[in-house]
């Protein structure tokens, strides 16, 4: 199992949930059939979501096709990473060790507060009066 063709993973952060799948290849990364120059703008996002590729020195090697949808860029790029992180897990069970040092295994579970009932928001509340 440590020498497949093929990894996948499933991973979701806030809203966003990302699809993707590492072949071999020359580093080349394709998100919703955009580059990833072209979908993610900002730098510090497409850093933050090749930073497993680079800890595992996997960033010429692996072609990578994603399918991310729901919440925004900054969530999306964060479930791309753990994505990333799991998938280069399953295709070398002796990476794991790094990731997980580098806290990239582990899932950011928060999420947005619900509303409650009678307030106007989820932690904000009516204004308090005495009389």
């Amino acid at each position: 199992m440590a020498n497949k063709t093929q990894s996948d993973a499933t991973r979701r952060r806030k809203e966003p949930t990302a699809r993707g799948f590492l072949r071999p290849g020359t580093g080349r990364i394709i998100v919703n059939d955009k580059p990833l120059e072209v979908y993610f703008e900002r730098d510090t996002h497409r850093r933050w979501l090749i930073a497993p590729l680079q800890l595992t020195g996997d960033v010429e090697n692996v072609d990578a096709f994603i399918t991310v949808k729901g919440g925004g860029k900054s969530g999306q790029s964060g479930a791309i990473r753990m994505g990333f992180a799991r998938a280069l897990c399953g295709r070398d069970p002796n990476n794991r060790e790094g990731l997980k040092a580098a806290g990239m295994l582990t899932r950011d579970a928060r999420k947005v507060e619900r509303k409650k009932y009678g307030q106007p928001g989820a932690r904000k509340r009516f204004q308090f009066s005495k009389r």
